[in-house]
């Protein structure tokens, strides 16, 4: 199993920025998707997450209306949509598979990605 996550950098508060991230290896929509991150100092936190069929979706308070997860199944590819990103939100961010439904907790995760740099300029 392979998670490729991509799409991370340098980005203004205020702007915009897309990650992605690849699967190989599983079956893709029978898996939720999750996105978390992890700042220097500071534990590893939920972000968002997304059910293998769309129907389910769930934001960390903090990113509520800010940050969009999204996926498509024909490739493979989970999305997460960063707008007006705040300097807090500077972190690596990770993404994740479970089976099944979609969970908060990092260790309900069976497979994770590499990590992309995120970082957010005041």
């Amino acid at each position: 199993v392979q998670l490729q996550a991509s799409g991370g950098g340098l980005v203004q508060a205020g702007g915009s920025l897309r990650l992605s991230c690849a699967a190989s290896g599983i079956t893709f929509s029978g898996y939720a998707m999750g996105w978390f991150r992890q700042a220097p100092g500071k534990e590893r936190e939920f972000v968002a997450a997304i059910s293998g069929s769309e129907r389910s979706t769930d934001y960390a308070d903090s990113v509520k209306g800010r940050f969009t997860i999204s996926r498509d199944n024909a490739k493979n590819t989970v999305y997460l949509r960063m707008n007006s990103p705040k300097p807090e939100d500077t972190a690596v961010y990770y993404c994740a598979a479970k089976a099944w439904v979609v969970a908060r907790t990092w260790d309900q995760y069976n497979y994770w990605g590499q990590g992309t740099q995120v970082t957010v300029s005041s």
